[in-house]
């Protein structure tokens, strides 16, 4: 299903537009199959894809970092998280800045 075709526009800018609306949790229409698939699975092809070269050009550690955000979420889930608990966006910027601070000397 990773065949490499020629799109239109419009379909692309839709994916894009689904990403950026509702990111990893969220579906993307899957122009081989012509149906929406769970962006996760889209996202695990296209990695299964690749891993045959990762190592030899040396980018093991991001595509591992890209499971991880996969399993576990991406920054935009916990802040969604912290202002699903609290409904409080100074809570929410809190825990930005917490996160931007994490294993940083600010000394």
């Amino acid at each position: 299903n990773l065949g490499f075709r020629l799109y239109r526009r419009a379909l692309i800018a839709e994916n894009k537009w689904r990403a950026a609306r509702y990111g990893i949790s969220g579906k993307l229409i899957d122009f081989g199959k012509n149906e929406e698939v769970e962006f996760k699975l889209l996202a695990g092809e296209l990695l299964d894809f690749i891993d045959d070269v990762v190592d030899e050009l040396g980018s093991r550690e991001e595509i591992n970092y890209i499971y991880k955000m996969l399993e576990m979420g991406t920054g935009a889930d916990r802040q969604l998280a912290v202002w699903e608990q609290s409904h409080d966006t100074k809570n929410v910027v809190d825990y930005i800045i917490e996160e931007t601070h994490y294993g940083l000397d600010l000394k």
